[in-house]
């Protein structure tokens, strides 16, 4: 699934690449920005985490003519005079200004490095309603963001991840350069797939699968046949019947189960059973077609 994204065959939508501490994110958003640039698109990138030329770096050719890099690197508060971009320009209105500046024949790719800095200093209602509002104003054909879930809590991390049409989590691999990408991406169907891949990253930022769905780590041997054991074994009380108990349990009668020989005597009635006879008088106005007549209705 990682290399259908890579290549863009999504057709737009929003891209989450979320990290930890355990293993950084930015390797595999280079690559998109290489794999985008390769397809002649045109990319815009937020810069707030890392400086131009490292995020560059890598990246050769004529290709990075279509790069546009907005600086939020050097000033990202705004406490100069003349700021090249601030946090406080994460607008729908300032980001279309941007997109406009530049000669473009089709809808660009907005890279965000990265969420996790924007959401420090912006409530998340407002961040996403902006991302929600860059996918359907059409200024951009994708959004791709780096998120640090470590860095937020599980319900804002949650909220952002919603929003996104496929989230890519990477953790470090089991040996050199590898890392483990666990892709979750939601169809315009409502249909929701995952998968999982082992990827290395060559020096050109062009990404390998070396695996495809790799190993969850878990509890091996006896630590595996102890997890298959029944539940209820430990319990001071037991949950399970006996064959006794489940053959009285069944005989028993219950209080509100009639049997047959009592709904028999409550049908029909035996000797001594009383009975109610009304007899009419001549001072009863009853009418057989409208028993209902005398009542006030």
């Amino acid at each position: 699934m990682l290399p259908e994204l890579l290549q863009g065959s999504e057709g737009g939508g929003f891209l989450i690449i979320k990290d930890s501490t355990c293993y950084s994110g930015r390797h595999l958003l280079r690559s998109f920005i290489s794999a985008a640039l390769k397809r002649e698109e045109a990319v815009h990138v937020l810069g707030f985490e890392v400086s131009e030329e490292e995020l560059k770096h890598g990246l050769k050719g004529s290709a990075t003519e279509r790069l546009h890099f907005h600086n939020a690197y050097v000033d990202p508060l705004g406490w100069t005079d003349c700021p090249p971009f601030t946090v406080n320009q994460f607008t729908l209105k300032d980001l279309e200004h941007l997109f406009n500046q530049t000669s473009q024949s089709k809808p660009a790719i907005l890279v965000i490095d990265s969420l996790s800095w924007i959401m420090r200093h912006l409530s998340p209602p407002f961040v996403c309603r902006t991302l929600q509002q860059l996918k359907k104003g059409g200024a951009v054909r994708t959004v791709i963001g780096l998120l640090h879930s470590d860095m937020h809590q599980q319900g804002v991390v949650g909220s952002v991840c919603h929003l996104a049409t496929s989230v890519i989590t990477v953790s470090p691999g089991g040996r050199g350069d590898e890392a483990v990408a666990k892709t979750t991406r939601r169809l315009k169907s409502g249909k929701v797939t995952q998968d999982g891949e082992i990827f290395s990253i060559k020096e050109d930022l062009s990404v390998i699968i070396t695996q495809g769905k790799p190993s969850l780590p878990g509890p091996k041997g006896a630590e595996a046949e102890e997890l298959e054991k029944d539940p209820t074994v430990n319990l001071t009380f037991n949950l399970l019947l006996s064959d006794q108990e489940r053959e009285a349990k069944e005989k028993l009668a219950l209080p509100f189960v009639f049997s047959k020989e009592k709904k028999t005597a409550l049908l029909h009635s035996g000797p001594g059973s009383g009975r109610i006879l009304y007899e009419p008088d001549a001072a009863d106005d009853y009418d057989q077609e409208d028993p209902d007549d005398d009542l006030d209705v």
